[in-house]
């Protein structure tokens, strides 16, 4: 049942709060070209749980589950970080991805009566020894990209021998080519940060991971404007740290560039980077003070942006979920709002619905 907050002043947006169905966790939504809001969540045991896809109908009522893979190859939920992700690409067509643990990178998409997926497939052919997860993107072309961060058998540098590898698809998911290195020699990877990928309207391609590189975990953007050909990386934001913090991030496609939400020193915040530049611009903060983790950031037609995040989480530790509405020129609009029950190993997600009011489910 949704609880619903009316908006904030006459021209804002409204924030709806969703439970994650069946009590599952560790949401994820990506929307579709027509404005189809696409949820897969986690169930059962969080050291391997069964993947489940569902849509959400009017914004409000969840349509009919569907098991996206059994729990014998589902995700982790153990660490926040390492669960499954979900892309809609060509004619709505969703596809999924997950780690399923040291040389394996799943990957599945609804098959075409749109009534089931297919079975899991590992992309992973020589770049494995997989830790913090991997990201899924996809256009409105027919492409798809998984991507990870692994490690090429001739490593032995450790994170800072770590790089993000990418394997393609053409043909929406049908067949995938031999992955190959996306990211720099000059920088490793943190091993068991999460990482997210976005395809842009325009056909830009996006991979938000951190970095490492033995002194500081930056979190860094690969942006491509050839259709993943070449990849070009700028930093977003820093944090003078020398071990792993476990976090998230997200995106979200603004005009001529994306909304990057990311984490440094125990806040969360959203930085607004040109499609052209590349140069983030000087970064929001999620307002008041504690422990932040897991970003979200959405944006509607109007230009309006929901920032989101949890609250005091931990190993083994639920929380609770906040946000903070901005309109067009990124001025906080409102209060603050926030809400009891981020469950254990959890996560939250948001997307902006056709009418132009937001929806977070956590």
């Amino acid at each position: 049942m949704a609880l619903v907050l009316g908006a904030v002043s006459a021209r804002s947006a409204a924030v709806k709060l969703l439970r994650t169905p069946e009590g599952g966790i560790q949401p994820q939504a990506a929307v579709d070209e027509k404005g189809v809001a696409h949820l897969l969540y986690l169930k059962g045991d969080p050291k391997k749980g069964e993947l489940i896809y569902t849509r959400l109908d009017k914004g409000e009522k969840f349509g009919p589950a569907i098991q996206v893979a059994s729990a014998d190859k589902g995700a982790m939920a153990i660490g926040n970080i390492r669960g499954a992700q979900i892309a809609a690409g060509k004619n709505g067509r969703v596809h999924v991805a997950w780690m399923g643990g040291g040389n394996t990178m799943y990957y599945t998409r609804l098959n075409d009566a749109g009534n089931g997926f297919e079975p899991p497939r590992n992309v992973v052919t020589w770049a494995g020894r997989l830790d913090g997860g991997g990201t899924v993107a996809a256009d409105r072309k027919g492409n798809v990209f998984v991507a990870w961060n692994g490690s090429a058998p001739e490593n032995q540098a450790g994170e800072l021998g770590r790089a993000i590898f990418l394997s393609r698809s053409s043909d929406e998911g049908k067949l995938f080519s031999r992955e190959e290195q996306v990211s720099g020699t000059d920088l490793g990877v943190c091993a068991c940060c999460g990482m997210r990928g976005y395809a842009g309207s325009a056909g830009d391609i996006y991979f938000l991971y951190r970095a490492a590189d033995g002194q500081t975990r930056d979190m860094t953007l690969l942006a491509s404007h050839d259709g993943g050909k070449s990849f070009k990386a700028t930093t977003v934001s820093k944090w003078p740290i020398n071990t792993c913090p476990m976090s998230s991030s997200t995106m979200s496609e603004i005009g001529d560039g994306i909304l990057a939400a990311t984490e440094s020193r125990g806040q969360v915040s959203f930085a607004r980077i040109a499609t052209d530049a590349l140069t983030p611009s000087e970064s929001t903060a999620a307002p008041g003070m504690g422990k932040r983790k897991h970003p979200v950031v959405a944006v509607n037609a109007k230009g309006e942006t929901l920032f989101a995040w949890t609250e005091n989480m931990g190993w083994a530790k639920g929380g609770s979920l906040a946000w903070q509405l901005y309109d067009a020129n990124y001025k906080a609009v409102g209060e603050k709002g926030s809400a009891p029950g981020v469950p254990v190993w959890s996560l939250i997600t948001g997307f902006a619905q056709p009418n132009g009011d937001f929806v977070i489910v956590y």
